[in-house]
C-alpha cells in the first residue's frame, strides 16, 4: 500500500490498487511520516480498565499470589460484566508488571577448596515394605558426590552418615551447610537458629561449624538440592528409569555406590573436569577426621560372645552377622510402640555402619536373622555313624547273652582254702 502510495502520489489511486480505502492509505501514510508505524493493530477502550487500579491493589496485597477466579468474583461484586477471561488475562499482565523489580537474582557462588560441604536429604524406595532415605552430601569445590542409603533421619542415622561421608572424601571440611531439620536446628527465637545440643557435640569432635539455610529458602544451598533431584533420579524406581524394585537394603547401598562413581568420574559441565581429580588436590584442605566416631548417640556398647553372635538388651536376646563375634556393638531403641524397633550399629574401618534392626523381642524368645549365622553342616547335624563292635563267636556259650557289645566272659571261682 506504501509501496503503491510512493509510485503514483495519489491516494486514491494506492487504495484502488492496494484494494483498501484511501482513508486507510491516509492514516498510513500519515503513521510513516510521523515515525508511528507499527503492524499492531491499535489499542482500544476495554471495559476492566477502570477496574485496573483494585487488580493492583490485590497483587500487591497478596504479594503477587491472587488467583483470577477470586479476583474476578470480587469484580462482578463491584459492577463488573465482562467475561472471567478477561479478567484473567488482566491479572496476568498485572502480576507479571509487579514481579519485574522482584526478581531474585542469583550470584555464583565461587568457595575455597575444603570449606563447604552441603547434605540434604531424599526419599528413597520403599524395601520389603520400609521406606528409606537417602543421604546426599556434596563438597561445594570439588562437586564430589557422595549419596548413602539410611534407614531413618534420626539423629544417630544422620551422625554415621556424616562420619561415613567424611571417611569417603578423606577428611573434615570447616563449614557444614544444611536444612533446618530437628536433628541440628531445635527452634528459631527471634531469627536465631537454636542448635541441637548433640549435633553441637558431634560438630565439636570433628571441628566443624553448622550452618543452616533460611527456613523454607533452599535456593541457598542449591548444590545439594541439585544433587538431591539427580540421585532421586537414577536410584529411585520409577516410570521414566525402568528401573527393578530392590530386593534388599544392601541391593540399594550398591546401587548407591555405583552411582557415586559415575558421577564422580564424569567430567562436570562448569568446571570441566572431574570430581574425582579435584577431590585428589581438595584433600590438602581438608582437616584430618579422628580415629575414634562419635559414638554417644550409637546407644549402649555390647560384646558379641565369642562363639554366638548374639547379644543381649534389655532382657531380650537379638543376632548380628557371625563375623562381629567378639566385636563391640552399639545397640540402642528407635521407635514407640508398635513401631518400636532395637537397631545395633558397629564401627568398621569405613566408619559406622547399621548391622542389624530387629522388632522388640521378649525374655526367652530371641529376635533373629537367618543370614546373621554362617551355613548349617552338610547332613542332619553332620554326624556319621560310626562302626559296631565285630560279631561274637557263636561257640562261646555266652554268645547269646543280652546286652550291647561282648559281655565279660564269666568269672571262674576261686578255690577255697582248706
Amino acid at each position: 500500500m506504501l509501496e503503491t502510495f510512493d509510485l503514483t502520489g495519489s491516494l486514491r489511486d494506492a487504495g484502488e490498487l492496494s484494494g483498501v480505502s484511501h482513508h486507510t492509505v491516509a492514516r498510513y501514510v500519515a503513521a510513516r511520516d510521523a515515525g508511528a508505524l507499527s503492524d499492531r493493530a491499535g489499542a482500544r477502550p476495554q471495559l476492566i480498565e477502570e477496574y485496573l487500579p483494585k487488580i493492583e491493589e490485590w497483587v500487591e496485597r497478596s504479594g503477587g499470589k491472587v488467583r483470577a477466579d477470586v479476583a474476578h468474583d470480587k469484580l462482578v461484586a463491584l459492577g463488573f460484566t465482562g467475561s472471567e477471561r478477561t479478567t484473567r488475562r488482566a491479572v496476568a499482565q498485572v502480576k507479571r508488571n509487579f514481579r519485574v523489580g522482584r526478581v531474585r537474582v542469583h550470584r555464583p557462588w565461587v568457595t575455597e577448596p575444603g570449606m563447604w560441604v552441603q547434605y540434604d536429604f531424599g526419599d528413597g524406595p520403599v524395601i520389603d515394605g520400609a521406606r528409606t532415605t537417602l543421604f546426599i552430601a556434596w563438597l561445594a569445590w570439588s562437586r564430589f558426590r557422595v549419596v548413602l542409603a539410611i534407614r531413618d533421619k534420626t539423629s544417630p542415622s544422620v551422625m554415621a552418615a556424616l562420619d561415613v561421608m567424611m571417611r569417603r572424601i578423606g577428611g573434615a571440611p570447616t563449614y557444614l551447610l544444611t536444612d533446618n531439620e530437628k536433628t541440628v536446628t531445635v527452634e528459631h527465637v527471634a531469627g536465631m537458629a537454636v542448635r541441637n545440643p548433640a549435633m553441637v557435640a558431634f560438630a565439636r569432635h570433628y571441628g566443624l561449624t553448622l550452618h543452616t539455610c533460611q527456613p523454607a529458602d533452599p535456593a541457598s544451598k542449591g548444590g545439594s538440592e541439585s544433587s538431591v533431584k539427580i540421585a532421586k533420579a537414577d536410584l529411585v524406581p520409577k516410570d521414566t528409569n525402568l528401573l527393578d524394585e530392590y530386593g534388599s537394603f544392601a541391593d540399594l547401598e550398591e546401587a548407591c555406590e555405583v552411582f557415586c562413581a559415575q558421577v564422580n568420574a564424569r567430567v562436570h559441565r562448569v568446571t570441566r573436569r572431574a570430581p574425582e581429580a579435584m577431590l585428589a588436590e581438595e584433600h590438602t584442605r581438608l582437616h584430618p577426621v579422628p580415629v575414634d566416631p562419635h559414638t554417644v548417640a550409637f546407644g549402649l556398647t555390647r560384646v558379641v560372645p565369642p562363639k554366638t553372635p548374639m547379644v543381649t538388651f534389655e532382657a531380650g536376646q537379638y543376632s548380628v552377622p557371625h563375623e562381629l563375634l567378639g566385636e563391640t556393638v552399639w545397640v540402642r531403641v528407635h521407635g514407640q510402640g508398635a513401631d518400636e524397633q532395637v537397631v545395633i550399629v558397629h564401627v568398621g574401618p569405613a566408619g559406622p555402619a547399621e548391622v542389624a534392626r530387629h522388632a522388640r523381642a521378649t525374655p526367652g524368645s530371641p529376635k533373629m536373622i537367618d543370614a546373621h549365622f554362617p551355613p548349617a553342616p552338610p547332613g542332619a547335624l553332620g554326624r556319621v555313624p560310626l562302626a559296631g563292635p565285630p560279631p561274637r563267636p557263636r561257640s562261646w556259650p555266652w554268645a547269646t547273652a543280652p546286652g550291647s557289645g561282648w559281655p565279660r566272659p564269666p568269672l571262674r571261682a576261686r578255690p577255697r582254702c582248706a
